[in-house]
């Protein structure tokens, strides 16, 4: 019933933007969106990758405040928080992406703030304050973007300074106590140069509430800040760029749903009655309660963290024909986040992810203009160290009583070191007039080493008093070397029109999963190889001025080789933690299409619609370590149905401007991990959003409501049914809205 009339309202509109009348707009030229999917400038319609731009002043009216609501504005893109705000989140492009939390790992869509690389998905998670743009690639980006990025890569760029003096200030208000004060200041300091001051601090609580009499209220506070220097002169740029945050406040409490009809027998509710809310864990809880955000956990769980980094992109003009492009960048970030995986009062689950990462990177770059082509060439040079100071508390409750023989607390420090060296090189030569050939190859050569210590905290059956014990000690070292490359054929119909066929792949480098291990034996077999995805693309770009119109739209077929799963595998002991595993285990074939439009009816009215549709993405052959057949099974966070859309127009009411904008954002159901059970599952669901923007001389005001009708969905249900008797839930956004008042100056 709740999926019924969301899913009727999508088909409407859907269906409404199809059937709208396509006219000629006098004196209406549709905007030319500029990108970097290919590390210059370039006109979206000529690129063979399908890219999905999003503006940063669009993302800041519909109340977006990081990277894991993007989601809401691509087709075929999801980015789950995943594991609570503070972990890694999950981004999955096209069913291709890593559900894990653990913060030693990487995802397969790779990410670049400002030109650089953030390296492991911990850095994924970033705030959006004074954006340019963001631009989503889709498909393997392995010839300019190298490793991890055979789902895709994400490219945030900041406003950088420019010409003139002006500032804006931003004061924020709205519900479950959000406060927002924003800030930007940008100075010319001559004529060749500019510096530019930015500034976000949010305050807000979660809009899931705890019931737990004792839990402190779940609240964030984060505070970044940005400073940016440009200069340019006859033949040489400078671009300077540091940065800080800070992040503070008690985590989003996880909600328990218990799968145990009766805890005295062990007998198990069907997932219908699990959902239900009305059965419990394996010690009888129950949160109690009919409200969908509401939980009962005791959440002193507390998060602190600190980024800090530099980028620095200096271009120097060779000749007319050609350049120079160096790229350095230094981040470090050091976080502590604690959590609760029970979902209950008792102290049945609950631990702490302590992290440092350091992350360098370089990259030097030759661009080159030829009479009939175009050749980016380059040398990239990573280095990035990761430091775990873990630990999970199992089972406390019932620590030195007879059934307390799994109770332990699990201590874990692992420090893993990836060094990359990579050479690369793309060309694109105009054939003919009409055609254009891009040759893409890219040679990377890593070594990852790892040192993971472990210890285990248990009650002395005799003494009765806690002693440590050393659990494992795994000393290793995986190298990699490793070729990827791109094919690409763009023929243009005519201007701005534009068939493509792209032939591409990449690899995600193999690793050390440094994450909850529960056995010595566990220990040894953690070190994972690469994985690597073969994709066939065919696509068209067409733009259509006199309509005001743009729609592009593409045809995939990926062949996913030696494929990375995380697995949460129940144990053979009965009662004892899962195995958490990640293991090079499986083939898949994904195949789908989908179309974006964007459409300007009258100067006034803007529609977007984007339609995604994956019919297939599942495991080849694929027994897992238990002996049970995943052949089939679709892959996890993959909707067969995505379609997003929005709806804008804008008026003169007195002497200022209303723009009105209307948004949404639905997702067919998928399953949350391999197994492809009904407990483990989101049920279709579709997000609105909406904002009223009035603008005034040097003011303006800007409503905005995210979940608009207070969607109930999850970000992860974490399978804990053979242990705990439960599922861990990680409940969604609900219902957000909000009031900024902006001055500019």
């Amino acid at each position: 019933m709740k999926q019924t009339l969301p899913l009727s309202l999508v088909c409407s509109a859907v269906l409404g933007v199809i059937n709208l009348p396509v006219f000629a707009v006098d004196d209406q030229q549709i905007e030319v969106i500029e990108v970097y999917a290919q590390k210059r400038a370039q006109s979206l319609n000529d690129v063979s990758v399908s890219i999905t731009p999003v503006k940063g002043d669009e993302l800041a009216l519909s109340g977006v405040k990081d990277s894991t609501e993007l989601g809401s504005f691509v087709t075929n893109m999801k980015v789950s928080q995943n594991a609570a705000e503070g972990t890694p989140p999950a981004i999955n492009i096209r069913g291709v992406g890593l559900l894990d939390y653990n913060t030693a790992n990487t995802s397969p869509v790779a990410m670049y703030v400002d030109g650089a690389s953030v390296g492991s998905a911990n850095n994924q998670l970033v705030n959006f304050f004074d954006i340019e743009q963001v631009e989503v690639l889709k498909g393997p980006q392995g010839t300019l973007f190298g490793r991890n990025s055979t789902g895709g890569a994400v490219l945030i760029r900041s406003k950088r300074p420019d010409a003139g003096t002006y500032g804006e200030v931003s004061l924020g208000y709205g519900s479950d106590q959000w406060r927002k004060v924003q800030g930007m200041f940008n100075a010319a300091v001559n004529d060749e140069s500019a510096v530019r001051a930015a500034l976000s601090h949010v305050k807000y609580d979660y809009t899931t509430y705890n019931l737990h009499p004792t839990a402190p209220e779940a609240n964030m506070e984060q505070s970044d800040l940005r400073l940016s220097y440009f200069g340019q002169w006859d033949k040489l740029s400078v671009y300077l760029k540091t940065n800080y945050s800070h992040w503070s406040g008690i985590v989003q409490p996880v909600g328990s749903i218990g799968t145990i009809k009766n805890p005295v027998t062990g007998e198990s509710c069907s997932a219908q009655e699990a959902a239900s809310g009305q059965c419990t864990d394996v010690f009888g809880f129950n949160d109690g309660s009919d409200d969908f955000w509401a939980v009962n956990v005791n959440n002193d769980s507390p998060h602190h963290s600190i980024g800090k980094g530099w980028t620095a992109e200096v271009e120097y003009q060779l000749s007319e024909q050609s350049h120079l492009v160096w790229i350095n960048a230094f981040s470090r970030l050091d976080r502590e986040h604690a959590f609760n995986c029970d979902g209950s009062p008792l102290q049945a689950c609950e631990g702490n992810l302590g992290l440092k990462t350091e992350l360098l990177n370089n990259e030097l770059r030759y661009h080159r203009e030829y009479e009939q082509g175009y050749l980016i060439s380059g040398l990239f040079h990573l280095d990035e160290r990761i430091y775990q100071d873990n630990y999970n508390d199992i089972l406390r409750i019932l620590r030195g009583t007879e059934n307390g023989q799994n109770s332990a607390t699990f201590m874990y420090d692992n420090a893993i070191r990836t060094k990359v060296l990579a050479a690369f090189a793309q060309y694109e030569w105009q054939w003919r007039s009409d055609t254009t050939l891009t040759f893409g190859l890219r040679y990377s050569d890593e070594a990852i080493e790892y040192d993971s210590l472990s210890h285990i905290n248990i009650v002395d059956p005799n003494s009765m008093t806690d002693v440590v014990l050393p659990f494992y000690h795994v000393i290793g070292r995986n190298d990699d070397d490793n070729l990827s490359g791109k094919f690409a054929i763009n023929y243009t119909l005519e201007p701005n029109k534009m068939l493509y066929y792209s032939f591409a792949n990449g690899v995600k480098s193999g690793g050390y999963n440094g994450g909850f291990l529960s056995s010595p034996e566990q220990a040894l077999q953690a070190d994972y190889g690469a994985e690597k995805l073969n994709a066939h693309e065919i696509g068209t770009k067409l733009q259509f001025d006199e309509q005001a119109m743009r729609f592009n739209a593409a045809l995939f077929y990926y062949d996913y080789k030696d494929q990375q799963v995380f697995m949460n595998q129940p144990s053979v002991v009965p009662g004892a933690v899962p195995l958490q595993l990640l293991e090079n285990v499986a083939d898949s074939k994904i195949y789908g299409a989908e179309a974006d439009l964007y459409y300007e009816p009258m100067e006034q009215l803007e529609v977007q619609l984007g339609i995604g549709y994956i019919p297939h993405a599942e495991f080849e052959q694929f027994v897992d370590p238990l002996g049970v057949s995943l052949t089939d099974n679709r892959l996890p966070f993959t909707s067969k149905w995505n379609i997003s859309g929005a709806l804008s127009y804008s008026h003169n009411i007195a002497s200022g401007t209303l723009k009105t904008s209307v948004g949404f954002d639905y997702q067919s159901e998928y399953y949350f991990d391999q197994q492809q059970t009904d407990y483990a599952k989101q049920d279709g669901y579709v997000l609105w959003r909406f904002n009223a923007q009035y603008e005034v001389e040097k003011w303006q005001a800007n409503l905005w409501a995210k979940n608009l009708f207070d969607e109930q969905y999850s970000h992860l249900k974490f399978d804990l049914r053979n242990f705990l008797g439960m599922l861990e839930d990680f409940k969604g956004e609900g219902r957000r809205v909000g009031l900024d008042v902006s001055y500019r100056f």
